[in-house]
C-alpha cells in the first residue's frame, strides 16, 4: 500500500502538504495521497480535527503529522512550509490547496463586507498563498504537482453567492495562469472544480436564509462524497488535466456557459427563484 513516488505521477509516493484538512475534501486528500504511498502534512486552522485526520492516517499505517494554519495569513503558510521541510521525510512534492469556506444568502449590495473580506481572505487569499509560498519549492525540485480545490461556483455564477463565486473564479484563474507558466516544468498544476459535496462547509460557513434551506435539500439529493471527488482529482492530476469536475451536473454547466451564455443567467436566476419559492 505504500511505497516510493512513480514517475510522472506525482500523486503516488508524494510528500504531500494539504490545507484544511481537519475535515471533508481535506481529510480524504490526506488519507488517499497516504494510501498512495504518500507521507503527509495536514494543515487546518483546527489544530484538533488535523490530529484525527493524523490519527486516521496512522492507522492505515502511514505517516502524517499535524499543522495548526491560517492560510488567510502569510506568515503562517510560510511557517507550514518551513515545518513540511522539518518533518517530512522528502521536500514537498504534492500540495493540496484546499482551505475554504462557504458563504451565501445576500444579493451582492446586501452581503455584508465583513463575509466578503472573511471568505477572501481564506477561500482566494489562501490559495494566492499556497501558490506563493511552495511553487518555487517545486519548481527546484523539477517535479510535483498542485491542485487547487476552486468549485463548479467558480464559472456558475449562482445568484445570492457573490463573495463565494469571485474567490472560486480567482482560484481558477490562477490555477489557469500557473498551469500556462509552469508548462514544461514537470509540474502538473489541476483546479478541482465540483458542485456538491458532503462536507461540512455549511455548518463552518455562513449560508443563511431561504438558501440554506436549499442548499440542505440539494446536499441530501445530490452531494458526491469527497472519497470519489479526491479519486477523481488524482487521477486527473496524475494525467496532466488543468479542470477536473467530478459530477455531470458540473460537466453540463460548463458547457452551457459557454454555449449559450445569456440564457444560461437568465435560466440560473429563474431555477433559483422557483427554488426557493417551493421551499415556502
Amino acid at each position: 500500500m505504500f511505497g516510493s513516488r512513480l514517475p510522472n505521477k506525482p500523486s503516488r509516493g508524494a510528500a504531500a502538504v494539504v490545507t484544511g484538512a481537519g475535515s471533508g475534501i481535506g481529510r480524504a486528500f490526506a488519507l488517499e495521497i497516504a494510501r498512495r504511498g504518500g507521507t503527509v502534512l495536514c494543515s487546518d486552522i483546527n489544530l484538533t480535527t488535523a490530529e484525527e485526520t493524523v490519527a486516521l492516517i496512522e492507522a492505515l499505517g502511514g505517516q502524517a503529522w499535524a499543522f495548526k494554519c491560517d492560510v488567510s495569513k502569510l506568515n503562517q503558510v510560510e511557517a507550514l512550509a518551513d515545518e513540511a521541510e522539518r518533518v517530512l521525510p522528502a521536500p514537498v512534492s504534492l500540495v493540496i490547496n484546499n482551505a475554504g469556506v462557504g458563504v451565501g444568502g445576500k444579493p451582492v449590495g446586501e452581503a455584508a463586507m465583513a463575509d466578503w473580506k472573511w471568505t477572501l481572505g481564506i477561500n482566494l487569499w489562501g490559495v494566492i498563498h499556497g501558490c506563493h509560498v511552495f511553487t518555487p519549492k517545486l519548481k527546484a525540485l523539477g517535479h510535483g504537482g498542485i491542485i487547487n480545490v476552486a468549485s463548479t461556483a467558480s464559472f456558475s455564477a449562482a445568484p445570492l453567492m457573490g463573495a463565494y463565486n469571485v474567490t472560486k473564479a480567482g482560484a481558477l484563474a490562477l490555477t489557469e495562469t500557473m498551469a500556462a507558466e509552469l508548462a514544461g516544468s514537470g509540474i502538473s498544476v489541476t483546479a478541482l472544480c465540483p458542485t456538491l459535496v458532503k462536507t461540512n462547509i455549511k455548518a463552518n460557513g455562513r449560508i443563511i436564509g431561504e438558501s440554506s434551506k436549499l442548499f440542505d435539500r440539494l446536499m441530501d439529493r445530490c452531494g458526491m462524497s469527497p472519497e470519489r471527488v479526491v479519486n477523481d482529482a488524482l487521477k486527473a492530476l496524475d494525467r496532466g488535466d488543468l479542470y477536473v469536475m467530478p459530477q455531470f451536473d458540473a460537466r453540463m454547466i460548463w458547457r452551457a456557459k459557454r454555449l449559450i451564455p445569456r440564457t444560461y443567467a437568465l435560466g440560473t436566476g429563474l431555477i433559483n427563484r422557483f427554488g426557493v419559492s417551493r421551499l415556502h
